[in-house]
C-alpha cells in the first residue's frame, strides 16, 4: 500500500478534496501538513488524541507536521452544535494555549513545527480583516455550512460566525509563508477546510492545497469515544492518572478494539492485523486491548508511567500492595478513596468515611466476621484505632473489605 491508502485501511480519511493531489503530496517526502488546537481547556483530551497519532504516523513516514495553537481563534471559539461558547480572556487563552503546546511537544518528538495563530491574527486590524479577507466571502456560502445550519434555530452571532474566516487566513497564511500543503481536521471541521480552500484558490489562484478530513471517533454503541464514568478523560496525568488510562483501553470492548488499534496506534498494518487475529481466536486473553493500552499510555506518558500503571492494576487484582513504590501510592489516592485518618480514628469510622459500610452497624459486622483487614491484615477488634498498625511509606494504610472493596487511608 501507498501512505494514502495506508490511511485509507486506518480509518482516518474521511472527507478529501483532491484525491490524487492528496495522493501526489503524501507519497512524496516531508510535505507540511496542519492541525489546529484551539486553547478551550488546560489540556487535551483522549479525544484529541486521533489527529495527534495522525501526525505522529505521517511523521514517522518522513512528513513535517506543524501544530497550529488557536491563541486567537480559541478567543473567538469554533460554533458548538447547541451554543455560544464561553468567550476565554485573553490571558485565559494564552495560558492555556502554553500547556497545549507544551503537551503536544512531548508526544511529536522530532521534526516538527509549532506555531500559534495569535502571531498573525493579532496584527490585522477591523478595515483589513473585511477589505482583505471578509470580501471573499459569501454570506450565501457561509450559511450553508453545516456548523453554521445546526446553530441558525438557536442563534449564533457575529463573532462565532465568523470562525470560518479566522481559520480560512491561518491556512492562506502557512500556504504562503511556511509552504504548508495539506490540513487535516475532524469532519466536524470540514466546512472550515473548504472554506480555507476557497480563500486560497480566490487569492492566490491555482494552487495545490489539500484538504483531508477523519471520522468522528464514536464507539460501536454510539456513545462518545473518550468519555468515562466520571467525565473526560485527559491527557494531562494530574487530571486522569495513567492507570485509568491503562483501564479506560483496556477495557474496551471487542467491537471497538480494530478501530482503536488502527486510529490511536503507530502499529504497521501486519502487527495489527495479527493481535486482531490472535484476539478473534484466543478473545478470553485480551491481548489487543492489553497491547493498546500499553501502547497508548507508554505514548502519552512514557514507559515509567505505563510500569506504575501495570503494578497498581496488579496490585488491585491481586491484594498485594506490598511492591508499590511512593508514586504508585500517589496514583491510589486518585482512583481509590480517600480517607483522611488520625491516630485516634476508630476502624469502625474509617470503613464509613471509605465508603466501605453505610452504617456504624454494617462496619461493626463487617469487622466481626473477618471481612475487614488493613495493609493485608485482617482485624477482628472494634475497638482497634487507627493509630495502632503500621503504615506504608510512613502514611498510607490500605483498607480492604471482602475481596475487590479497597479504599487508601491516608494520614
Amino acid at each position: 500500500m501507498n501512505l494514502y491508502d495506508e490511511l485509507i485501511w486506518r480509518g482516518m480519511v474521511k472527507d478529501v478534496s483532491n484525491v490524487d493531489e492528496a495522493k501526489k503530496l503524501l507519497n512524496e517526502k516531508s510535505t507540511k501538513f496542519y492541525v489546529g488546537y484551539d486553547p478551550t481547556g488546560e489540556s487535551l483530551t483522549v479525544g484529541h488524541l486521533v489527529q495527534i497519532v495522525r501526525m505522529k504516523y505521517l511523521q514517522k513516514h518522513g512528513h513535517v507536521p506543524v501544530v497550529v495553537i488557536g491563541g486567537a481563534t480559541g478567543l473567538i471559539g469554533d460554533p458548538k452544535e447547541t451554543q455560544e461558547r464561553k468567550l476565554l480572556t485573553l490571558d485565559q487563552s494564552l495560558q492555556n494555549a502554553g500547556k497545549i503546546e507544551r503537551q503536544i511537544r512531548t508526544l511529536l518528538q522530532g521534526n516538527t513545527i509549532f506555531v500559534n495563530n495569535y502571531d498573525w491574527i493579532s496584527k490585522i486590524d477591523t478595515i483589513t480583516f473585511l477589505r482583505d479577507y471578509g470580501k471573499y466571502f459569501n454570506i450565501a456560502y457561509m450559511l450553508a455550512k453545516d456548523t453554521v445550519q445546526k446553530r441558525i434555530d438557536v442563534g449564533i452571532s457575529y463573532t462565532e460566525f465568523s470562525y470560518m474566516i479566522l481559520q480560512s487566513i491561518d491556512w492562506l497564511h502557512l500556504y504562503q509563508t511556511n509552504d504548508v500543503k495539506i490540513q487535516f481536521g475532524g469532519s466536524d471541521q470540514w466546512g472550515n477546510i473548504t472554506s480555507g480552500l476557497e480563500l486560497i484558490r480566490k487569492v492566490v489562484g491555482e494552487n495545490d492545497a489539500v484538504g483531508l478530513s477523519s471520522p468522528l471517533l464514536l464507539k460501536s454503541d454510539g456513545t462518545k469515544f473518550g468519555k468515562s464514568e466520571s467525565g473526560a478523560l485527559w491527557l494531562d496525568e494530574n487530571m486522569t492518572s495513567p492507570y485509568e488510562l491503562y483501564q479506560y483501553f483496556f477495557n474496551a470492548s471487542d467491537n471497538d478494539i480494530e478501530n482503536y488499534l488502527k486510529l490511536l496506534t503507530t502499529l504497521e498494518h501486519e502487527e495489527i492485523d495479527e493481535l486482531l487475529k490472535v484476539s478473534r481466536e484466543k478473545p478470553e486473553l485480551r491481548l489487543a486491548q492489553k497491547k493498546l493500552a500499553e501502547e497508548v499510555v507508554t505514548f502519552v506518558h512514557g514507559k515509567e508511567k505505563l510500569q506504575i500503571a501495570l503494578e497498581v492494576t496488579e496490585a488491585l487484582f491481586s491484594g498485594d500492595f506490598n511492591k508499590l513504590n511512593e508514586e504508585a501510592f500517589k496514583t491510589l489516592e486518585k482512583v481509590l478513596d480517600k480517607v483522611e485518618l488520625s491516630n485516634e480514628m476508630t476502624l469502625v469510622e474509617a470503613l464509613i468515611k471509605g465508603n466501605l459500610a453505610s452504617s456504624n452497624r454494617e462496619a461493626r459486622e463487617f469487622i466481626t466476621t473477618g471481612a475487614v483487614s488493613l495493609n493485608g491484615e485482617k482485624v477482628t477488634d472494634l475497638t482497634y484505632t487507627m493509630g495502632i498498625g503500621n503504615k506504608v511509606h510512613s502514611r498510607y494504610v490500605i483498607l480492604r473489605r471482602g475481596k475487590k472493596k479497597y479504599a487508601l487511608g491516608v494520614f
